[in-house]
């Protein structure tokens, strides 16, 4: 009888996938790709739409057999929280985030196993950046698994580090990286690379950035930088909304003393659009105040782009001095370190050409592959 990792699938089909979607596919197509002798992946799924079980099918068809709740993902999500459920059963359970059915189990006895994953620690650094419902169902099930998990994985040791300082799992936490997401590439056709950049709109000379207009994530920041005095009136195209509350790009732009006309919202669900807007830019910025991990940096790397970035923890980390480091620092001064930061990597091509050398040669650091192996061999630890 093969040895069985259950994996819960079901973020893939959440109305708002967002990057645990994403690192859920990514994950799940790596473990079904190496598979070790005598083992079998089967997934896990709330109870959905026929469409979306056909969907998952589809996009990993190495699946052993898919698994289906007889509850739907936001009553599940419930009984998981406090343990009103004994479904999906036992076995090796592997959940890419907090999603799981964490409950009283002994692993040397049953050989049940679960593991979770953090992806960051929202919940208590910037609650306001979720519901009131979010924060308490994201502190319950850490609890839970502080309580029931055989072993946590976080993306970087920044995180795992934070992590201790809120709950302290000991030595069940086990750093596990990221990579680049499946599909991102530029199409080898230039004509259909062209195409897409047309499509998207896209300025003939752009930095790049992700993220929304939430304080956290710098883009304010890096506004105002655009707006200081000197600083070389470029493009930004920011993948992610134009809004973020009653805040919009525009507005702050304009307030930035940048103008409106050169900052550029573009929302992207196509992996190869990604990549041809990223490839596109002179440089990618990462201005975040505060990351779990830095697979947006990975991204960039692995497109050979400049990559600009703040001196967050996890983002020092995963670029391994492979892109250029700008201080936050406590006193102020950021947004003008950040300015200079831009101007030189815009007015200086040597600079640029430098980066993206070391961009390439670090984004050599991250692939699917080694995270799943990493994963399995976790399991097999348990």
């Amino acid at each position: 009888m093969p040895t069985t990792l259950r994996m819960i699938v079901d973020q893939v089909i959440a109305p708002v996938p967002g990057p645990v979607g994403v690192y859920t596919e990514a994950l799940t197509r790596a473990l079904l790709e190496s598979v070790p002798r005598g083992c079998e992946v089967e997934g896990i799924v709330s109870s959905s739409a026929p469409a979306d079980y056909d969907r998952l099918e589809s996009m990993f068809p190495g699946l052993s057999t898919l698994y289906k709740t007889t509850l739907a993902r936001r009553e599940l999500a419930a009984a998981w929280q406090l343990g009103l459920t004994t479904s999906p059963g036992g076995g090796m359970i592997h959940a890419p985030g907090l999603f799981a059915p964490l409950r009283r189990h002994d692993r040397t006895q049953s050989g049940d196993q679960v593991v979770v994953t953090v992806h960051d620690l929202l919940a208590w650094t910037h609650p306001e950046t979720l519901t009131t419902a979010s924060v308490a169902w994201h502190k319950g099930m850490l609890k839970r698994a502080r309580k029931h998990a055989d072993a946590v994985v976080v993306p970087t040791h920044a995180l795992a580090e934070r992590l201790a300082n809120v709950i302290d799992f000991g030595d069940r936490v086990r750093v596990v990286g990221t990579a680049p997401r499946p599909g991102l590439t530029v199409p080898a056709d230039g004509a259909e690379a062209a195409a897409r950049a047309a499509r998207l709109a896209l300025p003939p000379a752009y930095l790049a950035a992700t993220g929304t207009l939430e304080p956290r994530k710098g883009i304010v920041d890096l506004l105002e930088a655009l707006g200081r005095p000197g600083v070389p009136d470029i493009d930004l195209v920011v993948v992610g909304p134009a809004t973020w509350g009653e805040l919009h790009l525009a507005t702050v732009a304009e307030e930035s003393g940048v103008d409106p006309r050169r900052v550029h919202a573009i929302e992207v669900d196509d992996p190869a659009d990604l990549a041809v807007v990223l490839a596109g830019a002179t440089a990618f910025v990462a201005p975040s105040h505060e990351e779990g991990s830095g697979t947006s940096l990975i991204e960039a790397f692995s497109l050979g782009l400049p990559v600009i970035h703040s001196d967050t923890a996890a983002y020092v980390e995963v670029a391994a001095e492979g892109g250029l480091t700008v201080p936050i620092g406590i006193g102020g001064g950021y947004v003008e370190r950040l300015a200079a930061a831009i101007s030189t990597v815009v007015e200086q091509p040597s600079v640029a050409e430098r980066l993206s050398v070391t961009a390439s040669d670090r984004a050599h650091a991250f692939s699917w592959r080694d995270s799943a192996e990493r994963i399995w061999q976790l399991h097999a630890d348990l």
